[in-house]
């Protein structure tokens, strides 16, 4: 299970030869990295903060907070590359959906119900 949940992190290291072999910017490569594993590590220190609040609307702010502020952190980052080098920002774009399309689909596959209810109708 702990493989599962870290697999958007195993696909950025496995991502690091295929950008070395093919000749890819390690500039996109690099920024992809360092954001995506620094919005995990934002993510896992509200996400503690968040589940120590009482309050429902402060839970919420924090968790709907959270969300917004690692995709920021993230999008700025692939900007940032662009405007130092287009290549790279690309390469850092497609390595970000990448990764972000395999987190969301483990995500989803790990909050999926484990007993569902027969229906009766």
């Amino acid at each position: 299970m702990i493989f599962l949940r870290q697999l958007d992190v195993v696909l950025l290291l496995l991502a690091l030869p295929i950008f070395i072999v093919s000749g890819e910017p390690l500039l996109g490569w690099a920024a992809t990295t360092v954001a995506w594993i620094g919005q995990k590590a934002l993510q896992a220190v509200l996400e503690r903060k968040a589940a120590q609040e009482e309050d429902a609307r402060r839970f919420f702010g924090f968790m709907a907070g959270s969300l917004i502020g690692r995709s920021w952190l993230l999008a700025l980052t692939i900007f940032a590359v662009g405007i130092v080098d287009r290549d790279a920002g690309l390469a850092a774009a497609v390595l970000a959906l990448a990764v972000f399309t395999t987190y969301l689909v483990i995500s989803l596959i790990m909050r999926a119900p484990q007993n569902h209810p027969e229906r009766t109708s």
